[in-house]
């Protein structure tokens, strides 16, 4: 008789054992394909939920969004370098022009898209878009059409002057927010059918890493590049960097030198352009010259950053025009309803023009501008649409305004300054006996050994001064209550003495090795800086800081800096007893002078100059 052995398995040993093996292993095959079942459906729910999460993913920042490096594809043959050298690192050739997917009519836009803080998207309209745009159309005319076919309304913004490109501005639809990538959105006429065409868009470019303007001087290119220098101080080598100038017809590149290195502002050393026939404008040529920087991390592969900055070649002034001795510079948002005021005083005081970068305003600062031109008043605009970027406009002011201005007084829309010897003055001068006999005399500038290049004048801050709304009559009318310590200062700098790099932090510039600070004290003069205003002011500035190395209120970082308003918090939410608040000392002795300087009787009873 044979004699099987017996089953090592367990389960099979029971089975044979079992009084009823048939209703056992019923029972078992039930359990086990149950765990089967509930193991597939886990496996299953579980990749669903990855590849969701993977392609919807929701930001919740809404002012400063991190987004991943740009894929970059490396040319290994570029004309006039050797397989030796190092590799011209740029964008994918899609990526380096970014055309938008166009449109089957005759309103066909091409534009690329950027993506700024707070879900706007801007867009730059190319030159080859038909038809050409002009600083005429109404942003009425036109919508963003997104590829999920949501759409919203596109702002006409203004034209940059560097490069006579047409700006819009929409914002990205809350539900594409969730969706990575973030794609371009197509511009199109209102109101008129559309075919989209292929190509499908690009994803955008992204505000946090990128090259967004250039400025040729005599001798060199300076180049503004967001994402690269991202703290105060903290700055990459020059050696690690290279600009890179690309023929945008040919995709060839010529490469040059970086100098300096220093916050949003890299200088590098101008093109030999002959290689690839560019003759600027004197030969006829029209080629767009694209510039960024190339990065060089030592035992890293090479990138570039993402640009739409174009090189424009220095061209010297033909009509030599004299110098103002005296000029005003700023960057200004919507500040129409302050500007009269600024403008008017700081003219009868010794300011002979204005220099102000609008950051793209949507108020009405153009007709006032306008008008205070037509009264006499020299005021001259450069349209700086980039977001957090006022020491890289302040750097860009001290080369573009170089030509016609001598010194640069670097000051804020809110801040006058201020004198205590004016205060007997029955009027107002804009000869040496006010601002001008703050700066040096013409003969100190070469006899001195050490020369004056700046003067720093301290500030007082002021309160509401129980204001809820704006002050009709002016800021310097409606506000007399201050801080009693002065904080922070601003500056009047010598444009020929500002050091190279153009650092420049909290209205102030490094200078030149042999030039020097003057500090001015409170007794010899003041800025009176209007900061903290009636609440349906400041929330607006709550909401709206201007500087890239100065932290946002709404961030809850550095809590205890002096840029933050005391007791304010994170959040544009009203303080209890907010019109009482910084009042700590009364001082109207501005108002007082503005008063006897400016105080006009009409028939509607007696007006500022500036309200009439």
């Amino acid at each position: 008789m044979n004699i099987k052995k017996s089953p090592s398995t367990p389960l099979l040993r029971l089975l044979l054992i079992s009084p009823r093996p048939f209703e056992f292993s019923e029972t078992m095959r039930r359990k086990v394909s149950s765990a089967f079942l509930f193991l597939f459906l886990s496996v299953f729910l579980f990749a669903s939920f990855s590849l969701y999460f993977s392609s919807c993913n929701p930001i919740y920042a809404s002012t400063e969004i991190s987004f991943p490096s740009v894929n970059l594809t490396a040319i290994s043959k570029i004309p006039g370098y050797s397989s030796s050298s190092s590799l011209a690192i740029k964008e994918d050739v899609n990526h380096l022009t970014r055309h938008v997917a166009s449109i089957q009519d005759s309103s066909g836009v091409k534009s690329v898209s950027v993506l700024l803080p707070d879900w706007e998207v801007l867009l730059i309209v190319l030159p080859e878009s038909t038809p050409p745009m002009t600083a005429s159309i109404s942003g009425n005319d036109f919508l963003c059409l997104y590829p999920n076919n949501e759409t919203s309304p596109a702002r006409f913004s203004g034209v940059l002057p560097s490069t006579n490109q047409t700006t819009f501005k929409c914002g990205l639809p809350k539900r594409n927010r969730r969706r990575l990538p973030f794609l371009s959105p197509v511009l199109i006429r209102s109101g008129e059918e559309f075919l989209v065409s292929s190509p499908p868009p690009e994803p955008m470019m992204r505000w946090t890493r990128l090259a967004y303007e250039s400025f040729t001087t005599e001798n060199d290119v300076v180049l503004f590049v967001k994402g690269l220098n991202h703290r105060q101080g903290i700055n990459l080598s020059p050696q690690e960097l290279t600009c890179v100038f690309i023929d945008e017809t040919s995709n060839n590149a010529v490469r040059t030198a970086v100098t300096s290195s220093i916050q949003e502002v890299f200088r590098c050393d101008r093109p030999d352009l002959t290689s690839f026939s560019y003759g600027g404008e004197g030969n006829g040529l029209n080629k767009r010259i694209k510039v960024s920087l190339e990065i060089r991390h030592p035992g890293e592969s090479s990138f570039m950053m993402p640009s739409v900055a174009y090189y424009i070649p220095w061209r010297k002034i033909e009509i030599e025009r004299p110098k103002s001795l005296l000029c005003a510079s700023t960057m200004v948002f919507d500040v129409a309803k302050f500007l009269r005021e600024w403008v008017m005083y700081h003219s009868k005081i010794g300011v002979e023009k204005f220099v102000l970068y609008d950051n793209d305003s949507d108020d009405d600062l153009m007709k006032v501008i306008k008008e205070l031109n037509q009264e006499g008043y020299n005021i001259e605009t450069f349209f700086w649409i980039w977001p957090k970027t006022q020491e890289a406009g302040f750097s860009h002011a001290s080369l573009y305004a170089k030509d016609s201005c001598t010194w640069m007084m670097y000051l804020d829309v809110d801040e006058f300054v201020f004198a205590p010897s004016w205060a007997t003055s029955l009027q107002p001068s804009p000869d040496d006996a006010m601002l001008r006999s703050l700066l040096p005399a013409k003969t100190q500038w070469w006899s001195d050994p050490r020369p004056i290049g700046q003067v720093s004048i301290r500030c007082n801050e002021f309160g509401p001064s129980n204001q809820i709304t704006h002050p009709l009559e002016g800021v310097t009318q409606g506000y007399t209550c201050r801080r009693k310590e002065d904080n922070r200062h601003k500056s009047i700098v010598l444009l020929e003495a500002i050091e190279h790099s153009l650092l420049n932090a909290i209205h102030h510039f490094k200078l030149k090795e042999g030039y020097r600070t003057k500090p001015v004290s409170l007794e010899v003069a003041v800025v009176n800086h209007y900061k903290y205003q009636a609440w349906s002011e400041f929330k607006v500035k709550f909401r709206r800081r201007v500087s890239a190395y100065v932290v946002d209120w709404t961030q809850g970082l550095n809590p205890l800096s002096k840029d933050r308003a005391p007791g304010l918090g994170f959040e544009a939410v009203e303080p209890a007893g907010w019109e009482h608040k910084f009042c700590e000392v009364q001082d109207d002795r501005l108002k007082l002078l503005a008063q006897r300087w400016f105080e006009k009787q009409t028939t509607a009873g007696s007006k500022m100059a500036w309200q009439i």
